[in-house]
């Protein structure tokens, strides 16, 4: 198999059904427990059991693998059956002194010989990973004792020459480098959000301080997110010690946001704070300061294990499911000469980086840590490590006012309510006071615009907007044509010279609206922004909108307690409709982070045979253990095949062999807190877009008045594989099928082969594309990431 290159050129189905035969895998999860190891697992067995090799569970990490016997056992299908939903790992893992020495190497070889598997994925952080590599260099070694010592054969020391090491990386922390996210780091922001909204309220009753402490000895990264996703007042992160007298600072700090009305303060800390000198900074230590100097009510919070447990984000489920099938294919395509890789995501697309290129950066990040080089550290993280800490510094404090620019920007909300609009609306409004301008806001919309509904504010009229679901300004799917002129007679009224639109479709059209109205109505030669924000994420110029992240896990939510019910009654089929207009996106993300057993969207038009091939696949399942179904439908994916057709077709087929259910989620798939993700991702779109329209006014400011009339005065900004750019309204036209309101290619689709391969269809792989081996280099960190 190896060498033959998988890669790009199309191998026919049968060749990749046989490409994994005679092969042995087996799967081990290592180290800390991490939130979607579970769905990593389920990938990877099934991924492998799809090409044809053979797979082993090994229990117990790398203490199962020294131990042998009972601890390696063989999988199939139903092995890894509802495990998706669990938190943690079902196949356990322990920390393990024998792996450490030769001996236990030796013993470990050893078992895996015995079972034939030389192809081994490592699921577990950085030391985890750190030791499969150095047993796959002994491998040879090791091999050669055991023959010394008569425990295996010659022949068969040669048929096992050579072991291949894939690495997927669990580690809550986010402290790996090269890796955009690790397995788990999304599961625990969620985690830190739900106890920080709760504390919120109870701190604002009593107006007290809380003192946080997250998890993250070496890696500020949990502790940096979520103080950007609850406006933190204060943070200390092991990267970046405060300056010598911060006690000073943040005391000063605190004080001034009581007195400007603000009922609460949170401070965020990571376990492993230091001062400038390397001294620990503790959260004790902050609470006893704040009491003695300020006399605030304070709390210690200390969230421990809680950041590890419950049930993994819908993140988590997807990112683990891509990597686990990602893994399978690199092991298929390893050879005695590659590397040992990490499978890892960049943007949306997977890759594989040499392992040791990562540990090696990781290593030098504590390095410069413990050697005071703190600027490096930050810098090694990455480049979205970088961001993140930039853009918290510039929005947590307003600074002393700059002077006025002159110039006037309008925010409004358009279309549905998402979440993560009021995130984009607060961080939009503060930037552009830091930039000097005068900044409104307009309630309901372009109606609202065109009623005047509109009002000047300041940097404490947003605070506390990122924790909000929905839209606290109004929004209304009214297009602009329909009230042009009083949109007009506003704009000049308030002498507006930039426009942010945050919203869904309605919010693109209507700028394009505007746009094409600026032949009639020099007011409109404005700078005009649209901050893509929706949950059917059907917006052209971006790959995620703002609002997806929280409608996706709102629908899972919702799926995992469908799939309860069905296991309870056995022998039932739930047939779930969701959301998202013409765009399927929402229900094939949910349908992978649920294990569905199919989704219907209008993207990937169906017949009446597709749906005869589900019922008959539902059919063989229920005559498995699995006695349950779930069935996605994107609301309009078919003009006659409903869901009430489904439902009938599918009670009317399923006759004395299962009976079916209908589920409409409706508009619980709009509500609830922002994720995290969403939280993060309005905030960084807010920033750039404000910072985006600066530049465009500065550039179309002549004679004291702005005009901009070129397409580039008028853009969406997206985030497109892991860059953000800004498209402009007009070149996306041809891009855009607005009959059915969608982008006319969308990248999510490619996603659709792993829900039907993990729902166990025969299908072909032959679209797969398989991850590029990419190098982590200090150079490779600094590149712009976007996100």
């Amino acid at each position: 198999m190896a060498g033959t290159g998988l890669g790009s050129e199309t191998l026919d189905l049968e060749k990749l059904r046989m490409a994994g035969a005679g092969l042995a895998l087996a799967v081990l999860t290592s180290g800390g427990d991490a939130q979607g190891m579970n769905a990593a697992v389920r990938a990877v067995t099934r991924m492998g059991l799809y090409v044809g090799a053979k797979v082993f569970l090994i229990y117990e990490g790398y203490e199962g693998l020294v131990d042998g016997g009972e601890n390696i056992k063989q999988a199939n299908w139903l092995s890894v059956s509802n495990i998706i939903q669990l938190g943690g790992t079902i196949i356990g893992s322990a920390r393990c002194k024998a792996f450490t020495t030769r001996e236990g190497r030796l013993q470990a070889a050893y078992n895996l010989v015995q079972h034939g598997i030389t192809n081994l994925c490592v699921i577990g952080g950085d030391g985890s990973l750190t030791g499969a590599n150095i047993f796959r260099t002994e491998w040879g070694g090791l091999l050669e004792e055991l023959v010394g010592e008569g425990k295996i054969t010659d022949e068969v020391a040669k048929t096992y020459c050579h072991l291949n090491i894939v690495g997927l990386v669990g580690s809550i922390d986010n402290d790996f480098c090269g890796t955009d996210m690790t397995i788990g780091t999304d599961s625990a922001l969620h985690r830190i959000m739900e106890v920080i909204d709760a504390i919120t309220t109870t701190a604002q009753s009593h107006q007290r301080t809380f003192v946080l402490e997250v998890m993250g000895r070496h890696c500020g990264y949990l502790a940096l997110v979520s103080a950007l996703a609850s406006g933190a007042d204060w943070l200390f992160i092991p990267e970046s010690p405060p300056e010598d007298g911060w006690e000073d600072f943040m005391c000063e700090r605190l004080g001034e946001a009581r007195s400007r009305g603000s009922r609460l303060n949170i401070i965020i800390i990571a376990e492993g704070a230091i001062d400038r000198n390397g001294k620990s900074i503790t959260s004790n230590y902050v609470k006893d300061l704040v009491v003695k100097r300020l006399g605030f009510d304070t709390r210690v919070t200390v969230l421990g294990h809680v950041q590890r447990g419950g049930t993994p984000s819908a993140f988590d489920r997807v990112l683990s499911s891509k990597m686990g099938m990602e893994a399978v294919m690199a092991l298929l395509e390893a050879t005695p000469d590659t590397p040992a890789c990490v499978v890892s995501l960049s943007g949306n697309q997977s890759v594989r980086l040499p392992l040791m290129e990562c540990v090696q950066v990781t290593k030098d990040v504590q390095k410069a840590m413990d050697e005071k080089r703190f600027e490096e550290a930050i810098q090694l993280r990455g480049r979205s490590f970088e961001n993140n800490w930039n853009i918290y510094k510039l929005l947590a404090h307003q600074k002393p006012e700059q002077e006025k620019s002159n110039f006037s920007i309008a925010i409004l909300n358009v279309g549905a309510p998402a979440a993560g609009m009021n995130a984009a609306v607060r961080s939009a409004v503060r930037v552009g006071i830091c930039q000097g301008h005068t900044m409104y806001v307009v309630n309901d919309g372009f109606e609202g615009l065109g009623k005047g509904q509109i009002r000047e504010v300041g940097w404490h009229d947003v605070a506390g907007w990122l924790g909000r679901g929905g839209s606290m300004l109004g929004t209304k799917r009214t297009l602009p044509k329909t009230c042009m002129e009083k949109i007009v007679d506003t704009i000049r009224k308030f002498n507006i010279q930039a426009l942010l639109v945050i919203g869904g479709f309605e919010a693109y059209e209507g700028v394009l609206q505007l746009v094409e109205a600026r032949g009639q109505y020099d007011e409109l030669c404005i700078i005009m922004c649209v901050i893509p924000a929706t949950i059917s994420n059907n917006v052209p110029g971006t790959d995620f909108s703002l609002g997806s992240d929280t409608a996706v896990n709102a629908a899972m939510e919702s799926c995992d307690r469908i799939k309860q019910s069905a296991s309870g009654t056995k022998r039932r089929v739930f047939i779930v409709e969701t959301m998202g207009g013409y765009c399927g996106y929402l229900s094939t993300v949910t349908g992978i982070a649920v294990g569905a057993d199919a989704a219907y969207v209008y993207e990937e038009p169906f017949t009446i045979h597709d749906l005869k091939a589900n019922v008959e696949h539902l059919t063989d399942k229920m005559k498995t253990d699995i006695q349950r179904g779930l069935v996605l439908r994107n609301e309009k994916c078919h003009e006659h095949y409903t869901t009430e057709f489904l439902y009938n077709l599918y009670s009317s087929e399923g006759k004395g062999i299962f009976d079916c259910r209908i589920n409409v989620l409706g508009h619980l798939q709009q509500g609830g807190a922002p994720t995290p993700f969403d939280r993060n991702y309005g905030t960084k779109l807010g920033v750039k877009a404000v910072l985006w329209m600066s530049d465009k006014l500065k550039e179309a400011y002549r004679k004291g008045r702005v005009f901009a009339n070129d397409v580039e005065s008028a853009c969406v900004i997206g985030l497109k594989r892991k860059t953000v750019s800004f498209s402009p309204v007009t070149e996306l036209k041809k891009v855009t099928d607005f009959d059915h309101r969608l982008p006319k290619e969308q990248w999510w689709l490619n996603l659709r082969l792993m829900l039907k391969m993990l729902a166990h269809y025969q299908i072909s792989l032959t679209e797969y594309v398989s991850g590029k081996m990419e190098h982590v280099t200090r150079r490779t960190l600094s590149i712009e990431k976007g996100f």
